[in-house]
């Protein structure tokens, strides 16, 4: 269905980063314009998944130029549903950004760069042709790199060289890709590539392309072996930074691999051993990586590539029943991981280290609060009925259909690990007697914070935990979001109807 305002996400965005612009200096008007108008972004990503819900796949046309000659914008569930989870995720960011971040940092342009950071986010998502999803990514990483140099420290400036560098090599390879695609094809769009490609003769020049687009978007993944920019680079900026990279970051290049090799390659028999092998070793070494750090940051951020693995094990297996706990647990991971970040902010805020062998004693001192943390962390490891128990049970049910036990193997060790990981932050955070802790590197104690401030943090903690709380026993929603998406993957005809419309005879 032809809806020109299936833009709208991002012209919004686009929007909200120039006039905080304007208000350039003015902190409190930054402050207060970025959650305001992160709200009203939620309400139109809202509306876009009720519209793809209830309506079917909407496109926009730029300049009315129909598909595949011109640049397409294209919501279908999947689409809609990561531009709804990045838009809550960027409203929990705006909120604790605004409480934690000191003037310094809000000065040098944190709020209009995160705007058009979730500009570029919601440009991937809706993305219909190959091309303009590499310009998308672009701005991410342009935007991306700003905010990690955000205050110019040290370790923040050696994590962002490490970053930028890897995800440089991750768009040169992706454009080479793109290359490719249009040399073998001779068009751009996922829809027109999806019809073409399968009648390619040549199958292991598909496949060599395949392998390109792999790497690239593996890269910007963080699987395995591809990773280890990640704990080196997430852990360096302020926790309101991490927490957007944590959710989102690696999620866009995970929705990518998805997105093409669902619509490009999907179903190849060189490509399904490979994403299988790949995603259990990524679970592995993220989960043994994570198991050796001391601090949350870094620990979170080797939890981060484990759970990849979980997602990309769905993929690997390629039946309906993997995917949609694949997708299931992508939809859980990005909420639960981007209140993890937050939640290390605020315990180094409250004392001074995120060192987890040199805290204790949060819950005797402030006991409601870590309950409210516990939600998250214990979401994170899958308790019934909590958020990861679901995805997981789908996905152990999807490798006994497809016999993939070395997968079911991998997904039950790296659970393991992640109960192991978090119950020891849980004994040593929060149950252990505290020690004489550190002041906070900004001089600044959570308790000496303005009751406005310390309520900014809180609150979007309590609102990532709310939302983890109602995919985890609302879990029949999100199911029959999950089983929708996974049928659209499995069967791109309606897709490729949809956008193409009478230039086809058939899906």
């Amino acid at each position: 269905m032809i809806n020109n305002l299936t833009i709208l996400p991002i012209v919004f965005q686009f929007l909200a980063g120039i006039i905080l612009l304007f208000c350039w200096g003015k902190i409190g008007i930054q402050k207060t314009l970025s959650i305001l108008l992160s709200l009203i972004s939620v309400g139109i990503a809202i509306w876009l998944f009720d519209t793809t819900w209830k309506q079917g796949i909407q496109i926009s046309h730029a300049g009315n130029w129909d598909s595949p000659f011109g640049i397409s914008f294209v919501s279908d569930v999947f689409g809609a549903t990561m531009v709804l989870l990045a838009s809550l995720s960027g409203l929990a960011v705006s909120m604790f950004a605004s409480g934690s971040l000191r003037k310094e940092r809000i000065q040098f342009g944190f709020f209009p760069i995160l705007h058009f950071l979730l500009m570029g986010l919601m440009g991937a998502f809706l993305a219909g042709d190959i091309f303009n999803l590499y310009v998308w990514f672009e701005v991410v990483i342009i935007s991306s790199f700003v905010l990690l140099t955000l205050g110019g420290k040290k370790k923040q400036l050696e994590g962002a060289m490490k970053y930028v560098s890897l995800n440089l090599l991750a768009s040169s390879l992706f454009l080479v890709g793109i290359g490719f695609i249009y040399g073998l094809t001779g068009t751009l769009n996922f829809a027109d590539v999806a019809l073409k490609i399968a009648e390619i003769p040549n199958r292991g020049l598909v496949n060599a392309t395949a392998g390109i687009f792999f790497v690239a978007f593996g890269i910007k993944s963080a699987i395995f072996p591809l990773y280890f920019w990640l704990p080196a680079a997430y852990h360096t900026p302020p926790a309101a930074v991490s927490a957007i990279f944590g959710g989102l970051m690696t999620k866009l290049g995970v929705y990518s691999i998805i997105r093409c090799f669902t619509l490009m390659f999907g179903g190849d028999e060189f490509l399904g051993p490979l994403f299988s092998v790949v995603a259990g070793l990524t679970i592995l070494t993220g989960g043994m990586g994570a198991l050796l750090q001391k601090s949350m940051n870094k620990t979170f951020g080797y939890l981060i590539i484990c759970h990849i693995g979980f997602i990309m094990a769905g993929f690997g297996m390629f039946t309906e029943l993997a995917i949609m706990g694949a997708v299931f647990y992508l939809i859980h991971d990005i909420v639960v991981k981007t209140n993890l970040f937050m939640i290390s902010g605020l315990v180094l805020k409250m004392n001074g280290t995120e060192n987890i062998h040199e805290l204790g004693g949060m819950y005797r001192n402030h006991a409601l609060l870590s309950l409210l943390l516990a939600i998250p962390l214990f979401s994170l490891v899958g308790f019934p009925p909590l958020s990861g128990f679901w995805s997981k049970i789908f996905l152990i049910q999807g490798g006994l259909e497809s016999r993939e036990y070395f997968l079911i193997g991998a997904i039950i060790l790296g659970s393991f690990i992640t109960l192991w990981v978090v119950g020891k932050i849980w004994l040593e955070v929060f149950w252990k007697q505290a020690e004489n802790l550190p002041k906070p590197a900004d001089g600044q104690y959570f308790h000496q914070m303005s009751a406005a401030n310390r309520w900014l943090m809180v609150l979007p903690i309590f609102f990532l935990a709310s939302v983890s709380l109602f995919i985890g026993l609302g879990a029949e929603h999100i199911i029959e979001v999950s089983r929708k998406i996974s049928t659209d993957l499995m069967d791109t005809g309606p897709y490729i109807q949809a956008v193409l419309g009478n230039q086809i005879t058939q899906p």
